[in-house]
């Protein structure tokens, strides 16, 4: 067992009885420094709020959004493990956007049980150590004869109180200076594979997502949006919108012309009769083909420099053998099964808003600043998101519901269709990769240059570019390019189009060596064990050596990402028409403890659906400064009959903690083209994959 620290008073978990409400914990709150390095990923110290009624119900308040990752399950499981609680006993609530009571709700990252870890355990353990010694003053015996257990306390006696029991008592006793955590071989929780808490909900429709909120009075709206990336209204004709059954109203707000009506349906149709005319802005010429052009030439001249190691100039100069390679990382939309909706009721003096949203505290300052009001009038009730992966970060979607309702004065709902969301999304950044490796005599890396060009900031632009291989000189630098083009985190941020450049390439530089692509990856992650481990783990599972039909390949990557280590090997084939076929895919995953290896395995395999959807069809193209693609007919996802078998393998590990939602994504794409060349000898460096490209004659 691990002794923590004595708690300073800052840091102490503050208690406070409240009438017939038992005993209730919240966390410290963080000072303004702490918030900012938690923004930053560099530190986090959230908060969550955790009560035991007279009961004996635990009800865990969980601060951070639920879309379909398990939070609602996992954040309460390591609270109730350090607790001894009774898990049949357990509740989750939803936080709502507070400004400080919760630290950062930001839910983005895969940070929300790696960031809650720590505090959520000696939380749930101080609540324990005080519930031990409620029971020890209760009977009048020395608190070292009592434990914890599946949500009582009992004594060396035999007797035992239920927490519902001691709550009221455990509110005013002495906090303790000290608390031990569970050694985790001691774990009855953490590590089970338990339903997530919110699933009946789910099944018998009482869940509530965005699009489920109704409020008396609500209004619906639709708004007509620039089709051009910062084009603005000129001029607008909303009579014949106005003469369409169910239409209310017709307003223009900061976003475009919204229409307001008794239904949804009547504000769409209301919509396709608006007359507007667009000044259509500095990008009403944009293409695809003049970013990809303009990228290109910035990557002609060296770009800001973003991590080197030794001088790769002159080790690739010195080289016995140098490879050199071009790779693309297209646009790519977020395409949620839900699309962007948001409830807002504008009052004089107050707001309430309904949203599905990564980002509730944003959206919250937002609406205040919309609005002049202060923070503490605007409430956000944060709903069930029907898919995040990035695109909820933003708070588009939320202003546009506080503009709309502030102009109608009335509770109104703004349901984006399918085609807006595609449309004006905030795109995964579209990247160009110059690539240069130089080789020994003996085939071994000796110099790494990466260039890269893209549009957006360059957090999204370079994370995950570093090499994690043991290579003497290295250089990664960047340019920059404002397109216009909306840009933002989408799922695995950096590392999902940089995990396939740099593992492919060094697939390119094991061909060059004439040495195996796991072996040599193998030997240059000395001082990596980690991503070895896993690596050598996903071999051995996938069999990697061992003999495949004719025709299928295997191809290997592994990436480093949200603190957890990832490889995955591909099984592929190309067909005749270029087509390609995945048989199998194995993962193996070490993310430190585990929660739910339940939810840790859906996690990876949904990481990989949507990897697979992007490499396989996905690809977003500008012409006219529009958006081309606007729904799934021409922006096609993964079916269920191209899914191919995926293992999960987790590998037991003590590292710290890490996240899940993102890691399994990164590796998939080179994985996959790493088969396709092991099946055909064809290299892909340009995503998505094309039949065309890969067609034999």
């Amino acid at each position: 067992m691990s002794t923590q620290p004595s708690l300073s008073r800052r840091d102490f978990i503050k208690i406070s009885s409240v009438a017939g409400a038992g005993l209730l914990l919240s966390f410290y709150l963080p000072s303004k420094d702490e918030l900012a390095l938690a923004a930053t990923g560099e530190a986090f110290a959230p908060n969550a709020w955790l009560k035991i009624d007279n009961d004996g119900i635990v009800t865990i308040t969980v601060a951070r959004s639920e879309m379909g990752q398990g939070v609602l399950t996992s954040m309460p499981m390591i609270v109730a493990e350090e607790l001894e609680a009774d898990w049949k006993k357990v509740r989750v609530e939803q936080a709502n956007a507070h400004p400080t009571k919760y630290g950062s709700m930001s839910t983005g990252g895969s940070f929300s049980v790696r960031g809650s870890w720590q505090n959520l355990r000696t939380a749930g353990a101080t609540a324990r150590e005080l519930l031990i010694s409620a029971a020890a003053q209760t009977w009048g015996v020395d608190r070292s004869t009592c434990r914890a257990e599946n949500g009582k306390v009992v004594h060396s006696s035999g007797k035992e109180l239920p927490y519902g029991q001691l709550a009221s008592t455990a509110a005013t006793v002495h906090a303790p200076t000290g608390v031990r955590l569970k050694d985790p071989k001691d774990f009855k929780i953490l590590g089970k594979r338990l339903p997530k808490l919110d699933t009946p909900s789910k099944v018998n429709g009482a869940a509530k997502f965005g699009m489920d909120i109704r409020v008396p009075g609500m209004l619906f709206s639709s708004i007509e949006r620039s089709p051009v990336f910062g084009g603005k209204v000129k001029s607008f004709d909303a009579s014949k919108a106005k003469a369409t059954p169910g239409v209310r109203d017709v307003v223009q707000v900061d976003s475009g012309i919204a229409v307001i009506a008794n239904s949804t349906w009547a504000a769409f149709q209301g919509r396709k009769e608006l007359s507007v005319q667009w000044d259509e802005g500095q990008y009403a010429n944009q293409s695809s083909e003049a970013i990809w052009q303009s990228l290109e030439e910035m990557a002609k001249s060296r770009g800001s420099v973003d991590d080197y190691e030794g001088d790769a100039e002159s080790a690739l100069a010195g080289a016995a053998k140098q490879v050199e390679a071009v790779y693309y990382a297209p646009l790519v939309a977020h395409v949620t099964m839900e699309p962007m909706n948001c409830v807002a009721d504008v009052r004089s003096d107050r707001c309430e808003i309904w949203v599905p949203t990564q980002s509730p505290q944003q959206i919250q300052n937002e609406a205040a600043r919309i609005l002049g009001l202060p923070v503490d009038k605007v409430r956000v009730n944060v709903t069930l998101l029907g898919g995040g992966f990035g695109r909820r970060l933003q708070t588009d979607y939320g202003s546009d519901a506080v503009r709309v309702s502030k102009a109608i004065g009335a509770p109104v709902q703004v349901i984006w269709t399918r085609e807006d969301d595609m449309q004006h999304d905030w795109y995964r950044p579209c990247t160009y990769n110059v690539l240069k490796g130089g080789l020994d005599k003996d085939g071994w890396p000796v110099a790494w240059m990466h260039r890269i060009a893209g549009p957006g900031s360059r957090g999204l632009v370079v994370a995950g570019s570093t090499p994690p291989y043991a290579i003497p000189n290295f250089r990664v630098d960047s340019h920059i390019k404002e397109t216009g083009v909306p840009i933002g985190a989408w799922r695995s941020v950096g590392p999902s189009q940089n995990g396939f450049v740099v593992e492919s390439f060094i697939d390119e530089l094991a061909h060059a060596a004439k040495k195996d692509p796991f072996e040599f990856r193998r030997h240059l992650l000395s001082k990596s064990p980690r991503l070895r481990r896993a690596l050598e783990v996903a071999a051995e599972k996938a069999g990697w050596g061992k003999p495949l039909p004719a025709g299928v390949g295997r191809g290997i990557a592994a990436v480093e990402s949200f603190g957890s280590a990832v490889a995955e090997v591909v099984e592929a084939s190309v067909a005749k028409d270029g087509s390609v076929k995945i048989h199998r895919i194995v993962a193996a995953v070490d993310c430190g403890p585990i929660v739910n290896p339940d939810t840790l395995e859906a996690q990876v395999e949904g990481g990989i659906v949507y990897s697979l959807s992007s490499v396989l069809k996905d690809e977003i193209t500008i012409a006219k400064g529009r958006t081309v693609q606007s729904n799934f007919d021409d922006y096609r996802i993964l079916t269920i009959d191209e899914m191919p078998k995926v293992e999960t393998h987790i590998i037991p590990s003590t590292e710290s903690v890490g996240g899940i939602g993102e890691p399994g994504l990164p590796p998939v794409a080179p994985a996959l083209c790493n088969a396709i060349f092991a099946a055909s000898g064809i290299r892909v460096r340009r995503l998505p994959i094309k039949p065309a490209d890969l067609k034999k004659s």
